[in-house]
């Protein structure tokens, strides 16, 4: 799973999606996502991983966002000496244990939440907004792209995928298209939440595009790791 350059902030992002730290230090610029880009951020990233792993119900995940978000807030407040509930950030931090609690959670879940927030390095990488593609196509026109991707990949891709040679040559306008709209959204500052926002809506699209071109999911995953593993 090697692109020639794979843009990691989704590591600057798990120091928010639970209101950890209200900034660090990234590409040597300094990144502050406010407390409602932090809740955006909890929906791409946190949100899946809590369904899908946790086994927590949707429902109550958008709770666990709402606790989140609140418990940004109280400690904005504690650190400007302007909360009337809690001094010290351990009080808010107790507070939402109490909060997650009230959920009826089982307990393993709960477990498992609080040890996410305790745990930054710990935090699964976020596909949604990670950035996977190669610098060298920064200055290649599309269509000349277009030209040697098939040159190069269609043979492999109806061999080793499994596809037929409309839905190779469907793939490689695809993956054009998601090498070219990367690189773009690659040189929006790190510290614009923009950025995040981009690329989110490129992976949306690129599940659109693969939609349409009418896929088994194993066949769609074996051309993603195809294209990994070899661009």
């Amino acid at each position: 799973m090697k692109y020639k350059s794979t843009n990691t902030f989704l590591l600057i992002a798990a120091f928010f999606v639970f209101g950890f730290a209200p900034s660090i230090r990234a590409q040597e610029k300094t990144t502050s996502w406010t407390p409602e880009e932090q809740k955006e951020l909890f929906g791409y990233c946190e949100k899946t991983v809590l369904m899908n792993e946790l086994r927590i119900a949707e429902e109550k995940v958008d709770k666990i966002g709402e606790i989140n978000y609140w418990a940004t807030l109280q400690k904005i407040k504690v650190q400007e000496n302007t909360n009337d509930t809690f001094a010290t950030a351990n009080e808010v931090e107790e507070a939402v244990i109490k909060k997650y609690k009230s959920l009826s959670l089982t307990s393993d879940q709960i477990k498992n939440l609080i040890e996410r927030r305790k745990s930054i390095t710990n935090q699964e990488a976020c596909p949604l907004i990670t950035l996977n593609f190669n610098p060298v196509y920064d200055t290649a026109q599309k269509a000349q792209m277009i030209l040697n991707f098939k040159a190069k990949y269609r043979k492999d891709l109806i061999s080793k995928v499994g596809v037929n040679g409309r839905q190779a040559d469907q793939l490689i306008d695809a993956e054009v298209w998601n090498q070219k709209e990367a690189i773009a959204i690659s040189k929006i500052p790190a510290n614009d939440f923009n950025r995040i926002r981009k690329t989110v809506e490129m992976h949306k699209m690129m599940d659109r595009k693969f939609k349409l071109i009418d896929m088994t999911e194993e066949q769609k995953q074996a051309a993603i790791e195809y294209f990994k593993q070899n661009l």
